[in-house]
């Protein structure tokens, strides 16, 4: 299942690079007065868009967790989530701050690669939060937001998060 999701994953950046490269070429040859030449036919359909209801993901905003299946998370340091324009996730996940990747695809999906997280030691609670939150991040599926509030869903239940100031 993990080698599934790492094909979809790599098959999604590879998507995205095609396509980013595909423009800079285009607007270099634009800038320079000459035509774009032959371009590459890139399968947009992974590439983040405005779905149906018009959400796009807000990349560049903060999120702290709020809850992971109707349980609160309590205590002065919530674990957080930020994902910028270079698809970069970075946060505190309760014990240890962590990077990854992590790619909105269409239909309010959400692809998050395996995670780089720091060493520290925490009591086992803090280790139990960390632990259900990444879990609950890197098999999310769909995302969608109401409001303040970014709501993940994944395989092991719903997490949300209300954005940070």
């Amino acid at each position: 299942m993990n080698a599934l999701r790492l094909a979809a994953f790599l098959a999604v950046a590879a998507t995205a690079s095609m396509v980013y490269v595909s423009e800079a070429s285009a607007q270099s040859a634009a800038t320079l007065g000459r035509p774009a030449g032959p371009t590459r036919q890139v399968d947009t359909r992974a590439i983040p868009q405005p779905g149906a209801q018009g959400k796009v993901f807000p990349l560049g905003s903060s999120w702290i967790a709020v809850s992971l299946n109707g349980k609160p998370f309590t205590g002065a340091e919530r674990p957080s989530f930020k994902l910028d324009d270079q698809m970069r996730a970075t946060g505190f996940a309760g014990c240890n701050n962590y990077s990854t990747t992590a790619y909105p695809l269409r239909e309010q999906g959400l692809a998050v690669a395996p995670f780089a997280l720091t060493k520290r030691s925490c009591d086992k609670a803090a280790q139990a939060v960390e632990q259900a939150f990444l879990m609950a991040l890197r098999t999310s599926g769909k995302w969608d937001i109401q409001g303040r509030t970014l709501i993940i869903k994944s395989q092991t239940g719903e997490l949300r998060l209300e954005r940070a100031l």
